[in-house]
This record gives C-alpha cells, sequence and structure tokens, in this order.
C-alpha cells in the first residue's frame, strides 16, 4: 500500500494519529496549505514548510488546464516542479468542474464543460482524472465525484451519490501507479441516511482513505458541524478520513472532534491577502485605521516569522500601500495559526484534554469584539 495510517491516540471520538507517505509523515489531526496551481499563493516551499506544514494539496482541474499534467510529468513529478518534498494530496478536479467551468453537462461517462480560462472544450471522466493525477505523481490522489449543492432536491442528490460511486469504481479499476493511493468521496448533503448508503458502498472497494465531499457548499455550518459525527462514523477507523474544503477555525475543531483526521481550506491565505488575521483571540483586520500606530505584532503568542519581526503598524502601512508583502506576511500567519491550531489540537487528544481545549479556544474566538 501506498500509505498507511497509525491510529495513536483518543479523546472522544477525536483521534490523533500518523498518515505514512512516500515522501514523509503527516501528524494528524493535519491541515493541508491548498496549493491549487502548484504553488501556496504568495509564498515559497521554505515558507510553507517553516510554518510547520507537512503536506499540501495541489488540484487535478487547475494544473490539467495549465500547464499540463504531461508536462508535469515531463519535468519530473509535481514535487519536482514545484520544489516541495514532503507529501501532495491531489483533488480530482470535480468540485472545479462545476464550480467555474461554463456549460457543464454531466453525464455517467464524466463532464464535458468549457475551460474558465479560454472557453476550449474539455471533457472529465473517472479514467482522466486518474492519468492526471498519475502524470502529477501526488502521494494521494482523490477519486472523481459529482458535488452537488446543498440546496438539490433529493432526486439529483441520490443521482449524484450514485454516480459518485460508480465514478469510485472506475477509478479504482484505472488506477495503476502503486506509489499512489487513491482515496474515495462520500457524498450525500445533510441526509445523513444517503450519506451512510454512499459510505457502505465506498467502504466495500476497500480504497486507502475516505473524504467527506459537499460540505460548505451552501449550508448553515451549524447544520455541518450536527452531520459531522455520524457522517465520520461511516467511515473505517483504521483509515484515514478527510473533510474536504472546510474551512474556519471552530469548524476544524468540530470536525476534529468528530474524528476527522485531514483537513484542508484557502481560507488562511485568501484572507491574509484581504489583510485579515486569524489570531487566538479572534480575527483581525489590520487595514482598520486602530493598527497604524500599533507595535505588537500580529498575535503575541505566535512564533511565526511574521509576528517574530513585525508589527502590526508595518502590516497596516504594507496594505495600506498595496505592497505585496503584506499578503504575503499575513498568509505565513495564518497557515501558521492553523497549523498550530491542529498540533494543538494533536496534544490535547493524546492528553485526553480535547474537548476542554476546544471548548477554551471558543470562548476566546466568541469573546471576540
Amino acid at each position: 500500500m501506498a500509505i498507511s495510517f497509525a491510529l495513536e491516540g483518543t479523546c472522544g471520538a477525536a483521534r490523533a494519529g500518523t498518515v505514512r507517505t512516500p515522501h514523509g509523515d503527516v501528524p494528524t489531526p493535519a491541515f493541508m496549505p491548498v496549493g491549487t496551481q502548484g504553488t501556496v499563493k504568495g509564498l515559497t516551499p521554505e515558507m510553507v514548510r517553516a510554518a510547520g506544514a507537512h503536506i499540501i494539496l495541489g488540484n487535478t482541474y487547475h494544473l490539467a488546464l495549465r500547464p499540463g499534467d504531461e508536462l508535469v510529468r515531463d519535468l519530473g513529478g509535481l514535487h519536482k516542479f514545484m520544489n516541495w518534498n514532503g507529501p501532495i494530496l491531489t483533488d480530482s478536479g470535480g468540485f472545479q468542474v462545476f464550480s467555474l467551468a461554463s456549460q457543464v453537462k454531466i453525464t455517467d461517462h464524466g463532464a464535458k464543460f468549457k475551460s474558465h480560462i479560454d472557453g476550449s472544450p474539455l471533457e472529465l471522466t473517472p479514467e482522466r482524472a486518474v492519468e492526471i493525477q498519475q502524470n502529477l505523481g501526488s502521494d494521494i490522489a482523490m477519486v472523481l465525484d459529482e458535488c452537488p449543492p446543498a440546496d438539490a432536491d433529493p432526486a439529483k442528490m441520490r443521482a449524484a451519490v450514485a454516480r459518485s460511486i460508480k465514478w469510485a469504481e472506475r477509478c479504482k479499476q484505472h488506477h495503476s501507479r502503486p506509489q499512489q493511493a487513491q482515496f474515495a468521496i462520500v457524498q450525500g448533503g445533510l441526509n445523513l441516511e444517503l450519506r451512510a448508503e454512499c459510505a457502505k458502498e465506498l467502504v466495500a472497494l476497500d480504497f486507502p482513505g475516505y473524504a467527506l465531499g459537499g460540505f460548505s457548499v451552501g449550508e448553515a455550518p451549524e447544520a455541518m458541524h450536527a452531520a459531522l459525527p455520524a457522517c465520520a462514523a461511516c467511515l473505517p477507523e483504521h483509515k484515514p478520513r478527510y473533510l474536504m474544503g472546510v474551512g474556519r477555525p471552530q469548524d476544524l475543531l468540530a470536525g476534529a472532534a468528530s474524528g476527522i483526521d485531514m483537513f484542508d481550506c484557502v481560507m488562511p491565505t485568501r484572507n491574509g491577502r484581504n489583510a485579515l488575521a486569524f489570531t487566538s483571540d479572534g480575527p483581525i483586520r489590520l487595514r482598520n485605521a486602530k493598527f497604524r500606530r500599533d507595535a505588537a505584532p500580529v498575535s503575541s503568542d505566535c512564533a511565526c516569522y511574521c509576528c517574530a519581526n513585525y508589527s502590526r503598524a508595518y502590516l497596516h502601512h504594507l496594505f495600506a500601500a498595496n505592497e505585496m508583502l503584506g499578503p504575503t506576511l499575513l498568509s505565513v500567519h495564518n497557515i501558521a495559526f492553523y497549523l498550530t491550531l491542529m498540533r494543538e489540537a494533536r496534544a490535547a487528544i493524546l492528553e485526553k484534554r480535547f474537548e476542554s481545549f476546544r471548548a477554551a479556544c471558543l470562548a476566546r474566538w466568541n469573546a471576540a469584539p
């Protein structure tokens, strides 16, 4: 098997473990910074590693369109191409097809669509998604699935689940890269019965890991939090569990409390580029005039490069002057915050105090002005 998972401790449903891959170990719970197009926006791989990242995420749809998966393959694979020597997970591209591409037509065969870059006609099938990811050479490859919106009617939701199961079967049959692991994706929206049915079918196919997709696509956060424990409980205990595209710090803790091991989201870097910093006392907006003369670091309890070397006043100045260093520094801080949160959650799980840790975090964030 290309990867393995060792469960090292629990606290209630929360889990601490290690995902072992050909490019290194990933302690869990783990947050994966998003490097959609072969880069975590605005940051060098050294910055991402220094912030504490063990694994990053790339995207099949974007990399297949530009620069092209065969080019990446010919230049030594995605690890070499982007100079990242740690583990990489690649998304299948399904979500981007349904959210970015125009004139999408979905059939049981695959998805036909027009590129969001130049409008050229393209098709993504389960087999093509596998081939792209094998060319990229990621450690973990996601199967192609159909991700319906949260408000899809029951018939469309059930059809998407059925199609996702069939596509997962085709992905597994087409996969031929021994050192790459495939994760299946459970769909079903907020319908727990449908989620359980989908999970049962996919677990029977015996993938190395499983993900929960179709969350944070329009439903209320509280509804997602309520659904996660039952959804996670449908997945094998001895394999990694991944919650896709989620989200806020409180969402990560809700996921960890439910037994999820892996997370990804663009929020740390996207918010960093827009002058919002995550801190242990809640988010702050560095464009606000009150920070113009503030000599304190972004967060006094953060040891990241940004907080160790620069003041809130300097960050405020960079954003006011539209200097590119501002988004870079704040992205470094936000990623470090997320990774520190996961590292502290792991320690709390191993020490059997996760619920008190989570409660303390939520109390501080909820008390923020």
